[in-house]
């Protein structure tokens, strides 16, 4: 059964990482084990057991694809909304300038009328439908004092400026409404998606159940034990590294630039260390906390808004969703991967977790879970998307 979600663009995928031909989500609740490899097709409309893992696995995909889009629509919407209440506020300023200077020209008419001076001129102009028109005369712009024609001008000024912030306003209310209207629906697609898959789970019996999580310890076992390797590899790239590093101070230990290079690139490495380590410790803080879509902590967070507020704990400000997300730093491969980067899963770009070393990381997985620990392999390798260092 094909998925029906609609593809995010993708960003820069890290050289290596193959596309997932599906995605076996790490479901302790929720994925299920087909009875055997060669098992017989269902003879009845009961769907089989690979039917319902694989649309189970798909709603739940589905589900965060939605909940990445409600926290983009729902952060557009705030500042749409900012921005209708300051415009709002300098409509009602530019308005009661706009009072003020017809004011102006009141007073000026009734001292021209008690004076006697040009009195059936100011009448007119005070009666006319488009008064601009009526002062483009000339004998009438000639004998207003220059008080007057000032009185005039910041009349139409405030009349212009108060007419563009109207339409301004006007506009941006438009723009809000369909922001909020975006919101609604992406949130009444993750609801949907996910009592879908709670339905489908509630069918399951004791025994799918059980056989389920040994399926699942295997998973986590081979996670485990990619992750393992990945930290072998790390570690002796970086005794090489430093073997390299240490054979090239000796060979230009005379040399002043080359001092100079090696000392800001070492004054780099260890300034994005001082903020990883920030992110990372808060991030550790947050260990045990619900997956809850939308949320941006304190008591609950989702992928996105986990790694968001770990970033900004550090100092560091990245934006709310995924897919802007992995755009908001330098790409490096997963061999490459160091404390605090962002590791993106996925096709769409729909997940992310913080990186914490030896093919390890500190993520928010799904709804029904919390905040923990797990290898960066918890699908499977071909669903790393790419890994980005955001500092």
């Amino acid at each position: 059964m094909a998925s029906h979600r609609k593809s995010r663009p993708a960003g820069t995928r890290v050289a290596g990482i193959r596309t997932p031909a599906l995605a076996t989500a790490a479901l302790t609740s929720v994925a299920l084990l087909s009875q055997t490899a060669n098992a017989s097709p269902s003879t009845d409309d009961k769907p089989s057991l690979e039917e319902v893992e694989k649309k189970v696995d798909d709603l739940y995909r589905q589900a965060e694809s939605a909940t990445e889009k409600y926290n983009a629509a729902k952060e557009k919407t705030a500042k749409q909304r900012k921005r209708v209440d300051t415009l709002l506020d300098d409509v009602a300023q530019r308005t009661q300038k706009l009072n003020d200077a017809r004011e102006e020209l009141g007073r000026n008419a009734a001292a021209q009328y008690r004076t006697g001076a040009s009195a059936p001129d100011t009448a007119t102009f005070l009666l006319a439908d488009t008064p601009q028109d009526y002062f483009d005369q000339t004998q009438l712009m000639d004998r207003m004092t220059g008080r007057q024609k000032e009185s005039v001008d910041d009349y139409f000024t405030q009349q212009s400026a108060t007419m563009k912030k109207r339409q301004e306003a006007a506009q941006s209310l438009e723009t809000l409404t369909e922001s909020q209207n975006d919101l609604r629906t992406a949130k009444s697609t993750v609801q949907q998606k996910l009592a879908d898959a709670r339905e489908l789970l509630s069918k399951l019996t004791a025994e799918e159940k059980a056989r389920l999580a040994a399926i699942e310890k295997r998973k986590e076992e081979e996670a485990a034990r990619k992750a393992a390797e990945l930290a072998r590899q790390q570690e002796a790239a970086e005794q090489r590294r430093q073997e390299a590093a240490q054979q090239q101070e000796s060979n230009d230990s005379s040399s002043d630039s080359s001092d100079s290079s090696s000392s800001d690139s070492s004054a780099s490495d260890s300034s994005y260390a001082t903020k990883a380590e920030k992110a990372l410790a808060f991030a550790r803080s947050q260990v045990g906390k619900p997956y809850v879509w939308g949320a941006t902590g304190p008591d609950s967070y989702d992928c996105s808004g986990l790694t968001q507020a770990a970033w900004k704990a550090a100092g560091v400000d990245i934006p709310r969703v995924t897919y802007d997300q992995v755009n908001a730093g330098t790409t490096v491969s997963v061999s490459s991967a160091q404390p605090g980067d962002l590791v993106f899963f996925y096709d769409d770009i729909t997940h992310v977790g913080l990186y914490i070393g030896n093919g390890m990381m500190i993520h928010a997985p799904k709804p029904g879970t919390y905040v923990r620990e797990e290898s960066i392999f918890y699908d499977g390798e071909s669903s790393i998307h790419s890994v980005v260092r955001p500092a």
